[in-house]
């Protein structure tokens, strides 16, 4: 699974569960109300768990919480607890390029600028709440 995929998932998921709080769900609940595999579903929430953005209950009314306040639940929070390696993992560089030649320099041009836009996605998603996308996506200002 994509890390795009995941992270679209992880957020579907928590914005599901704190619209049902404070009752808690199961994973197959919120597969199906997602429209995901529950199977990839759950090694999602098993990350959320670990990273304790939401709880798990055992029992017939067991299910899934958020763990903290939507308001202060961040997606840089929430791609960091289900990835493991950044969004852009470019490496342009070849081991046969020799130093200081155009293309080592374009290798150093791109590494840059990958890393910048890294930067700015990390920074761009740490502002960005699931709160402010539930608002957003009913309208609410």
């Amino acid at each position: 699974m994509s890390a795009s995929t995941k992270l679209s998932t992880a957020v579907k998921a928590l914005c599901y569960i704190s619209n049902c709080y404070p009752e808690p769900k199961n994973s197959t609940d919120i597969a199906n109300s997602i429209g995901v595999n529950a199977s990839k579903l759950r090694k999602i929430l098993s990350m959320l768990v670990k990273n304790d953005i939401v709880e798990s209950s055992y029992g017939v009314k067991g299910g899934f919480l958020l763990k903290k306040d939507s308001s202060k639940l961040h997606l840089q929070e929430i791609y960091c607890a289900i990835e493991d390696r950044k969004a852009f993992y470019l490496d342009v560089r070849k081991k046969d390029v020799k130093k200081n030649s155009m293309p080592a320099k374009l290798n150093s041009y791109f590494l840059e600028l990958f890393s910048d836009i890294q930067v700015d996605i990390e920074e761009k998603m740490k502002i960005i709440t699931i709160k402010s996308i539930l608002e957003k996506i009913n309208n609410k200002k």
